[in-house]
């Protein structure tokens, strides 16, 4: 592993992408733990170290990196921007103006991106108001007009400047940017859960390492699955000689939609909490029925994740495009007629896959839960290390990898996947 970090680092460009990506993480942990003006910690504490803090609340401060915990700039995290790219991404199957720009190719898209970043702002600053008031309700913020409006634009202009981050990283460094910011927030409360797993009681110190290492086996077992479609290409006579022909695969992966399910779906349900921040009798209601370990949040949980990784699956792939393109470039699957049947048959396979892969996603993410629930693991060892986080984070990691196995191949160096 080291002489593939080695190669690694001995690629200019390859180098030159992991420390910008490094310095942009960098600078989102100082922006979340340098507080916003105005802001009593000490009465953040006492809420986050109460029954709130164990609820929705905890989720989202987990999703923040700690950030909303000390009411700091980032506090908001990425998840507005996530949000906002649900909404987008839900509103080009209804809105046919969209479903046009999503077919136009790159204008289409550039144009989408800058609608998602409108929708962002919006969010950001309906999300921070309603921080505001919730935490102004409970002696947190000052009771002062002026400063919480200047508290509500340094929210809304630290989600902006996130979101530009993370696009940064996509453009310039290693990897999804937004998927990164995630996995760096999940990261950062990995020495808080190894704490509380080292000082828990003796079954979850005996039974914790076992269903960590489960999970990590099975994912990236599961996410490094394909199902590989035999391709054949017919020969075409040009002038005096032949061109094209030859076989290969179409590879078509069990979870396509990698861990984006699992952001959406926590994104999602991260909007009761922000609408029960305008009202708290709605707070109460929500922490008290709908917590982070309750069954019926895990039960939406699961819905939802199955429901989006059917969803970003159709989105991702679609068979009818990739059978036009087999048939333009003479391909045909062997045993099945071009066109149509191959659009069929490549619609019947994929949603077998995805079916599959939309239950183990789902069964990984709220398994985990359960079991730690039931062996009594302590509160910070449920939210650094249960399924949702190890799957996000064992997620991104393989993208990340996966994306720098494709630029060591390309300079005839050895990839770090096998």
């Amino acid at each position: 592993m080291f002489s593939w970090l080695a190669n690694a680092w001995r690629v200019p460009e390859l180098r030159r992408r992991l420390l910008f990506t490094a310095g942009v993480l960098a600078v989102y942990r100082l922006g979340s733990i340098i507080p916003a003006p105005g802001v009593n910690q000490s009465a953040l504490n006492g809420i986050f170290g109460g029954s709130q803090g164990n609820g929705v609340l905890g989720l989202l401060n987990l999703f923040s990196g700690s950030a909303l915990s000390h009411f700091a700039l980032f506090a908001l995290g990425i998840m507005p921007y996530v949000t906002a790219s649900i909404i987008l991404q839900l509103m080009t199957v209804v809105v046919p103006t969209l479903e046009r720009l999503q077919k136009e190719g790159e204008a289409g898209y550039a144009k989408i991106t800058q609608y998602t970043r409108y929708l962002t702002v919006f969010l950001a600053a309906a999300q921070s108001t309603g921080y505001a008031f919730l935490f102004k309700s409970q002696g947190a913020l000052p009771n002062n007009t002026g400063r919480l409006l200047i508290i509500i634009l340094t929210l809304t202009g630290g989600t902006t400047l996130l979101m530009w981050m993370g696009e940064q990283i996509t453009k310039r460094g290693i990897g999804n940017g937004i998927s990164l910011i995630i996995f760096a927030s999940i990261l950062s409360y990995a020495p808080s859960g190894i704490s509380g797993w080292i000082n828990g009681n003796t079954t979850a110190r005996l039974f914790f390492p076992l269903v960590a290492i489960g999970i990590v086996v099975s994912v990236v077992f599961v996410m490094e699955g394909q199902r590989r479609v035999p391709v054949q290409y017919a020969r075409r006579q040009l002038g005096n000689r032949q061109a094209g022909g030859g076989s290969t695969y179409m590879p078509l992966s069990v979870v396509m939609a990698g861990v984006i399910p699992i952001i959406f779906a926590a994104a999602i349900l991260a909007l009761p909490q922000t609408i029960g921040s305008f009202k708290p009798s709605w707070n109460i209601w929500l922490q008290s029925n709908f917590g982070y370990a309750s069954w019926k949040y895990l039960l939406a949980e699961a819905v939802m994740i199955f429901v989006f990784t059917f969803f970003y699956t159709s989105v991702q792939f679609n068979p009818v495009d990739q059978a036009d393109n087999l048939r333009k470039y003479n391909g045909y699957i062997p045993g099945i007629r071009p066109g149509p049947p191959t659009a069929a048959y490549l619609d019947r396979v994929l949603t077998r896959l995805t079916f599959f892969g939309a239950l183990f996603l789902a069964a990984v993410a709220v398994a985990p839960s359960i079991f730690i629930s039931h062996f009594h693991f302590s509160q910070q060892t449920y939210r650094a290390l249960g399924g949702t986080s190890v799957l996000i984070v064992v997620g991104v990691a393989l993208q990340t990898m996966r994306q720098m196995e494709s630029q060591m191949v390309m300079r005839h160096y050895e990839g770090f996947l096998r």
